[in-house]
């Protein structure tokens, strides 16, 4: 069913901020739909008399675009200025390095940037495909009236009257795994409600072009990750750095029965994660590399992650950092209790939790010989001027005779 868009009531929070919304600004169903679909992203309390009669609404690190019912949709503002949520996001998802999105970014909204990038993406598949599909050799076993390939001789002994020959195969096809990305995020995109009307037939010209070469293939964000890349297909790269952008923050948590629009929500801690993790591997000091997500198995059915490992030339862990995407007055003892674990894991005697602002109470503790401080890397001012201060902060931190 099309909504009017003078029917459509667009309401909006910040993350992190409590708003309070009037009775009848907010359909009864729509906050029954808000709370069983959306509890792990806005804390929803229904009117009474302890709010007033009012609807009580709190993002809880989470911005983007809800579409809760045809008629309500939800918009969660950023705290961290705008122009330093684009910059995180071309960071993490290796965006910057190729330089496009130069004269794109006087974006003003979240729905500005998914817009960009959904026409940058379309244009360069667009692109692709009148360059050709990238193609790559599949075997193949099919029945066959005629012979190709290799023939199946047991199956001629065993079945000689059937007329049929199984024949296996290489076919060239463009409908791999590179491609069919590009088309399930094309297919994601299409069913968001941010297109506009500039970005839409464009879109929609892309998937068209793939669908008739390409099967529609439900595809993740890890799917666009560590791929292999050669000559004939180099450009794909940043092709799959996009559709992993869309993939990570457009993909459904659960199917729509009432509607086919689908939710953008971005996960500010996780994006905090591969920001920092991606800038500092950028601004790595000579002498010195990050590890990121360095995965520790403690038994067979037990591992976790770190987020990053600082480490010397030769391999030696110097220090393990964690990102905190929250505010807090002080560090939670669950925080500290993990770095101990992730440093003794590692063997290092340097922990660090990373905060995008100062703690009103710094930490700074020493437990198992193990050191544990707190550090910030704020989003408040430039990115790379608060990257360059953090290094400079994390280095004087660390005994000079640490990696020695």
């Amino acid at each position: 069913m099309d909504i009017n868009p003078s029917q459509l009531i667009i309401i909006e929070i910040t993350e992190y901020e409590n708003k309070l919304f009037l009775l009848d600004k907010i359909p009864y169903s729509a906050g029954v739909e808000l709370y069983e679909k959306y509890k792990t992203q806005v804390d929803i309390e229904f009117p009474t008399y302890t709010t007033r009669e009012h609807w009580k609404l709190k993002a809880k690190g989470w911005v983007g675009y809800i579409p809760v019912t045809p008629e309500l949709h939800l918009k969660i503002n950023p705290k961290v200025p705008i122009q330093n949520l684009f910059g995180m996001l071309e960071y993490a998802y290796n965006l910057k390095s190729f330089r496009f999105l130069e004269g794109w970014m006087d974006c003003e909204s979240l729905e500005d940037f998914y817009n960009n990038l959904a026409y940058i993406l379309a244009q360069k598949v667009l692109e692709r495909y009148r360059k050709g599909l990238y193609r790559t050799y599949l075997p193949k076993t099919q029945q066959l009236s005629y012979v190709r390939g290799r023939l199946d001789v047991q199956q001629i002994i065993q079945k000689p009257w059937n007329v049929k020959l199984k024949c296996n195969y290489e076919e060239h096809t463009a409908d791999v795994k590179e491609n069919q990305i590009l088309a399930w995020t094309l297919y994601i995109i299409g069913r968001s409600s941010l297109c506009s009307e500039r970005v839409s037939p464009k879109v929609r010209k892309a998937y068209h072009d793939l669908q008739g070469l390409v099967t529609l293939q439900p595809c993740s964000a890890e799917d666009c990750i560590a791929r292999q890349y050669n000559r004939l297909n180099p450009d794909y790269q940043i092709l799959h750095n996009l559709c992993r952008f869309f993939l990570e923050n457009s993909s459904p948590s659960h199917e729509k029965e009432n509607h086919k629009t689908l939710p953008f929500l971005v996960d500010m801690a996780h994006l905090y994660e591969l920001f920092v993790a991606e800038w500092l591997k950028k601004s790595t000091p000579q002498g010195y590399f990050f590890k990121q997500q360095h995965p520790i198995e403690i038994s067979q059915n037990r591992h976790f992650s770190i987020d990053i490992l600082l480490c010397d030339a030769t391999g030696k862990t110097i220090a393990v950092l964690d990102t905190k995407y929250k505010a807090p007055e002080r560090a939670e003892n669950t925080d500290i209790h993990q770095m101990i674990s992730y440093a003794n894991t590692t063997k290092c005697k340097q922990a660090f939790l990373i905060y995008p602002k100062d703690l009103t109470q710094p930490l700074d503790i020493i437990s198992d010989q193990i050191r544990v401080r707190s550090l910030t890397f704020s989003l408040d001012d430039n990115l790379d001027r608060a990257g360059q201060t953090f290094l400079k902060n994390l280095f004087l931190l660390i005994p000079q005779n640490s990696h020695q």
